[in-house]
């Protein structure tokens, strides 16, 4: 068979879905080109394990290439899209390129979404990409390094607040690990200041945290973030984001860092097919997982709206894009082979993991739901166990051992360029 004979199938987007798809589409007689604006894959979980200098970057994130070096039918492009040409199947790249598709699958995965204030983005950034992980890193860092200067008292408070925007697991997470930060990690490393006097404020709109789990759990979870000394505040919507700080309920709560974990939208992939999409920008798919009036697109991940019936959607979370990926691929290699189509998709729940600090987690599997210890080391074997290669299982693990024993993060370092804000001053 010609590469010309071969059945192009063009996937954007080196995530979770899009690799999963990639990888199911290899055995097959298929030609398969994976183009995406960053040349890693990030195994986004982790992240902010990243930002709170727990983990290299090294170890939560790997080059597309080598992932797929092995299937010689498969092929990796570095370059931003900005279009498709449906009628042309072509996908448009920013430098004016195109590449030409038979099959098309977008998987795009998401942005930060700031609800209409987009003004507010500078000041309180949000964690989707190794970039924003640094970004945040060095703004918590800077923070405690200009608290240790500083002699006006107020000023030292407003530098060792940290104000984060939304409580899901995500939030959770970053508020736990930058208590044990603050009050364990930093603790004998500065002498003007002490670092426990730092304040943590987790800051939820809706009535409780870690909406996605039992209630019960969500009480554990927030039970266990205050005994790291993260205040949690619910039923309160940020109304002003700024260098100062935040103002909610009418209260401005003055903070030198603040970061957001309140909402995503989804990649314009709607946009460039002209298609109905939901409230965040999510592709409304077919049962199949193709984009309505373009049987030979796909969306999954977080770019698509899968319905799941009762008004429920499949959640963006990696194992659903995974799942979504490799149904695609069973989708095409049947259309492709001439056998009857799949089922409709079918989500199926893995579970809910949220891990609070080092020593505690919640776990939610439905048919048994654990809390404590006993659910974060439940939490640490399923992220290692997804991890890609030995070498980064046994580098995370180990990393996550000292932690436990010690309390100390090696990962502490301040890179790239300086701005107001990153060292916590008001713009």
């Amino acid at each position: 068979m010609t590469q010309k004979d071969e059945h192009h199938v063009v996937i954007v987007g080196g995530g979770f879905g899009g690799l999963e798809a990639a990888r199911n589409l290899a055995a097959g007689p298929f030609r398969i080109t994976v183009l995406d604006r960053r040349n890693h894959h990030l195994f986004q979980p982790l992240l902010y394990q990243a930002a709170t200098a727990s983990l290299a970057l090294s170890e939560i994130a790997w080059p597309i290439r080598s992932l797929l070096s092995r299937h010689r039918n498969a092929t990796t492009l570095l370059g931003a899209v900005s279009g498709v040409d449906p009628v042309g199947k072509a996908v448009l790249v920013e430098d004016g390129r195109q590449v030409a598709y038979d099959t098309l699958i977008l998987a795009t995965g998401a942005r930060h979404a700031y609800f209409g204030h987009d003004e507010w983005e500078p000041h309180a950034p949000g964690l989707k990409t190794l970039e924003d992980a640094t970004t945040i890193r060095r703004r918590i860092l800077c923070a405690f390094e200009r608290a240790e200067w500083q002699a006006d008292a107020g000023e030292r408070r407003r530098l060792l607040t940290f104000a984060i925007i939304g409580a899901g697991p995500t939030g959770v997470e970053l508020a736990g690990t930058i208590a044990e930060l603050a009050h364990e990690t930093l603790r004998r490393d500065f002498r003007t200041i002490d670092t426990r006097e730092a304040r943590v404020v987790l800051v939820e709109a809706g009535p409780r945290i870690l909406a996605a789990f039992t209630e019960d759990l969500s009480a554990y979870a927030e039970r266990a973030l205050a005994r790291l000394g993260v205040e949690v505040r619910t039923g309160h919507a940020v109304s002003r984001c700024s260098a100062a700080g935040i103002e909610l309920g009418g209260e401005m709560l003055p903070a030198a860092t603040i970061l957001w974990a309140a909402g995503v939208a989804a990649s314009p992939a709607a946009e460039w097919l002209d298609v109905p999409a939901d409230r965040a920008g999510r592709v409304i798919v077919a049962p199949d997982l193709s984009v309505p009036g373009f049987p030979d697109i796909f969306a999954i991940g977080d770019t698509a709206h899968v319905a799941m019936g009762e008004g429920r959607t499949v959640p963006g979370i990696a194992p659903a894009a995974k799942q979504e990926g490799r149904y695609v691929a069973g989708v095409i290699r049947a259309r492709r082979e001439g056998k009857p189509a799949p089922a409709p998709f079918a989500y199926r729940n893995d579970g809910n993991l949220a891990t609070i600090g080092k020593r505690a987690a919640i776990v939610d599997l439905g048919w048994i739901r654990l809390k404590g210890r006993l659910a974060w080391w439940t939490w640490g074997i399923a992220h290692v166990y997804f991890l890609i290669g030995l070498r980064n299982r046994l580098a995370v693990a180990l990393s996550w051992l000292w932690i436990y024993s010690t309390g100390q993060r090696s990962a502490r370092l301040i890179t790239g360029a300086k701005t107001g804000h990153d060292e916590g001053r008001p713009q």
